[in-house]
């Protein structure tokens, strides 16, 4: 149906062209270049390549101090190591200070598969997004995660983007207007609307299709930026479509569906229902299967939808 590709390949490809573009880009990693796709830059660039080995919290430390002297550092690792091993530093390093500092976490959610659940991160977007100064993005596809590697270098302050490992369908086209902050709605409807980020956008409109066929118009929004995130697109859907239902592959606590419900009940009150990984850790497994173990399909998303609309007639 969909052209597929991963998120950290295409990472790897834009990460090449900032180079080329701006010799102010360095890249920092801690011994996974391989697998984030960094190494394409360390080929390319190897005098602006720094491989700390396997200590996080050094590489954060050197990025601090880069970015002091003007250029602006990547780090790369795997979310789950680049979130939780290094806490201290992004909080009073990089977030109480500032700094210029650009995170790239791959390897995010259930779908890193068979590495099972200690190197699967489904607390990222929660551990960044409380922290001040911090903007945390969760692209859609490929396409997207190369505007986005182009626009965080040009963003001064801490950014941190979640990427995955598996591929991802290619939902967006480079013409399709992208902007931090800003969402973008993929399909219209009016009886409900679908909030996603990443891979979940996908699942978001396979559901909206299913709901088709039930006369059911379901709008899917991607919200790409986590945080700032785009209160005005939230609040116009909830007003317009009466009911808010949020996906995404991370857990139910402190991401997105938390973020958006902290908007809804500010400004527009309205029935929400959360597909997310239900307070659990994940385990070893194919992707697919993971994603249909822990509820995390089109087909959830169909039944948090039908929820919904429950609870907008009662």
């Amino acid at each position: 149906m969909w052209e597929m590709k991963p998120t950290r390949d295409a990472f790897g490809e834009a990460l090449v062209e900032l180079g080329r573009a701006n010799r102010k880009v360095v890249v920092v990693s801690a011994d996974l270049e391989d697998s984030t796709r960094a190494e394409y830059f360390k080929k390319q660039f190897p005098e602006r390549f720094f491989n700390v080995g396997i200590a996080e919290q050094d590489m954060l430390g050197t990025c601090v101090g880069l970015s002091l002297d003007g250029l602006i550092p990547f780090a790369c690792s795997f979310a789950v190591f680049l979130t939780d091993r290094t806490y201290g530093v992004l909080r009073i390093s990089i977030c109480y200070n500032n700094r210029n500092v650009k995170l790239v976490g791959t390897h995010a959610g259930l779908t890193v598969g068979e590495d099972g659940a200690t190197a699967q991160s489904l607390e990222d977007l929660a551990v960044m997004r409380v922290l001040p100064n911090m903007t945390v993005v969760c692209p859609v596809d490929a396409v997207e995660t190369k505007k986005t590697t182009r626009r965080i270098a040009e963003v001064c302050g801490p950014v941190y983007m979640r990427l995955g490992r598996a591929p991802y369908p290619i939902l967006t086209k480079e013409s399709d207007a992208f902007e931090l902050g800003r969402a973008n709605v993929m399909r219209e409807g009016k009886d409900l609307t679908i909030i996603a980020c990443g891979l979940m956008v996908s699942e978001s409109l396979k559901a909206a299709d299913a709901l088709s066929q039930e006369g059911i118009q379901a709008r899917v929004v991607n919200m790409h930026t986590v945080k700032p995130l785009d209160e005005r697109e939230v609040v116009r859907s909830a007003a317009e479509t009466g009911g808010i239902v949020t996906a995404e592959e991370h857990q139910v606590n402190g991401g997105l569906g938390g973020a958006v419900s902290e908007v809804l009940v500010r400004n527009c009150p309205v029935p929400q229902e959360m597909v997310a990984v239900r307070d659990a850790f994940g385990e070893s497994g194919d992707p697919e299967g993971l994603l249909r173990k822990y509820h995390l399909k089109d087909t959830d998303i169909v039944a948090a939808a039908r929820a919904v609309l429950k609870r907008k007639k009662s």
